[in-house]
Formats: structure tokens, sequence, C-alpha cells
């Protein structure tokens, strides 16, 4: 199904909407530069602060652009069930290749209540689902055996893994036994994943360096074991500034340093506090990505 690096989209705005020339500028240059797969209003594409109507039209104008040279992972989660089955619903006929659901934040759910949220939201697509569990966000971390009984519904074809965690995800490879991708959530362990057996990575630094973070997996799927773990120690600057404040902040002031988008960001987030540009600024310039 879906393998390699993708791209966890950020969403542009201007004015206090979304900047749609911006957007389809984004996704321009991320089919420009490889990416395999683009995964929009996800929690780097804020997500949270999208209303109803901002979710569907940023699904529906990265799917248009992305004009079937790359997959197209519409983010559909919610906390509220219902909600995300709308959302998804909508990126089915909206022409979505697959769909990436949170896991319900805030809530808390129980280790059931994540299988019968995911369950309930399977029942209503056929598209590929990819599961995504993130408890430094979420609050909940949805452990190894529910991802397994997860994968014994057949339109649950994936986990998107940032728990940070090679034991619990090493656990999940064992117990799902190669019914289900795993795709690593946290960019500094794309490669460590890859290693322990997984299928790629959504990532957030792809917003700024595409062919870099890519370059890994081709490298990593050639063979070329300490070529990718080169280039993993020469994005290693870059990964840790990226997290110098809270996700998508550094990288969405990446992507304006690159002049692709505005700098501007929805409360309760705040463009990146000029004491890290600097640092943001260094290690764009390691790796090219800025004179």
């Amino acid at each position: 199904m879906f393998e390699g690096v993708m791209v966890a989209l950020v969403t542009p705005f201007q004015k206090g909407k979304v900047d749609e020339p911006a957007l389809r500028k984004l996704v321009k240059f991320q089919v420009k530069n490889g990416t395999d797969a683009i995964v929009p209003s996800g929690t780097t594409g804020e997500s949270a602060t999208l209303s109803h109507e901002e979710h569907r039209l940023v699904t529906d104008i990265v799917i248009e652009e992305a004009k079937g040279k790359v997959p197209v992972i519409a983010g559909t989660g919610s906390n509220s069930t219902r909600e995300a089955i709308e959302l998804t619903v909508h990126a089915e006929k909206a022409g979505a290749n697959g769909v990436l659901l949170i896991t319900p934040y805030y809530n808390r759910p129980t280790q059931e209540g994540l299988y019968q949220h995911f369950k309930a939201v399977a029942k209503k697509t056929s598209l590929p689902m990819i599961v995504y569990n993130v408890p430094s966000r979420t609050g909940v971390n949805m452990t190894p055996e529910t991802v397994a009984r997860l994968c014994e519904i057949d339109n649950i074809i994936g986990l998107k893994d940032a728990a940070g965690n090679l034991t619990q995800t090493a656990e999940t490879l064992h117990l799902t036994k190669g019914r289900i991708k795993v795709y690593a959530g946290d960019d500094s362990l794309l490669l460590p994943m890859l290693v322990i057996g997984a299928s790629g990575g959504i990532c957030v630094i792809s917003n700024i360096a595409p062919k870099l973070t890519g370059r890994i997996w081709d490298l990593w799927k050639a063979g070329k074991v300490e070529q990718a773990k080169a280039l993993h120690y020469q994005l290693h600057k870059l990964n840790r500034v990226l997290y110098l404040e809270t996700n998508p902040i550094p990288v969405k002031w990446g992507v304006h340093r690159m002049g692709l988008i505005s700098d501007e960001i929805r409360l309760p987030l705040t463009v990146l506090s000029e004491k890290f540009r600097p640092q943001m600024e260094s290690a764009m310039r390691e790796v090219g990505l800025i004179d």
C-alpha cells in the first residue's frame, strides 16, 4: 500500500483564512521534490483549529493539486467519533487515496474505546486507514495489543507511531506479524524504525527537506546502510531545532523562511520566538535549504 517518506503538510494562512494559492504551491513543491505521499490536515496542519469547512477545503485543494501524481492521505481524525466519520466520508468522496486518524484527544478513551472508535470509522469507508498514536499530544497511548486487534479490520492498514518508544514499536511489529504497516511519526527515529521493520515515515521535516528525508528511505531500501546513517546524522541538528517550540511552530517558520508561505499561525500557537530563529537558520543552511 503506502511506503516511503510522506509529508505531514502544514496549512498556510493569510489574514486568518486558509491561503489557497500558497497551499497549492506547497503541493507542487512536494510533488517536484519526490515525496511519497501528502498528508494534509493532521497535527502539523493545525487540524485542531480548522473549522470543518476549512478541513474539507484543505482536503479538496490538496487532492485537486496533487492531480494523482502522488497519493493523498487525508487527515480526518477527531476526538468525536461522529465528526471523524463525517470527515472521512468527505475525504473518500473527494478522491483521497487513504485517511489518517489520530487517537481521540482529551477524552482519554480506554483501549476498548479506541478499538470501537476506529472500528466505527472503518465501517463507514472503503479507504485504507492509518491510525495515529501520539500520546504526548493526546493523553492516551494505544497499546500494541490494541493495534493487533485493529489490524484484523480489513481496511485498517497502517499505524503512524509517534510514541517515541522503540520497544513498543518492536512489540507492535511482533504482534501484528506483517498485517499492518508501521510508519515513523517521530522524524528523529525514522532510520531506527526502518531498521526494526517500519515501512517509512510521515514526517514534519519533509515540509522543508523532502528530498533529503526521502533519500534516507531510498538508501535504506537499496541496502546502503552506512550512507543512510550518514544522512540521518546530517539531518540530526535540523530535526532537533524543529522541536525548539511546539510543532508546527518551528517547521512552519522554516517553510516561511524558504519563501513558500507567510509566517501566520493560529492561536493558541504563536510565531517562532526570535531567540530561536538563528538556530533554525543555521540548521537550514547546513543542509543547503537557504543561503
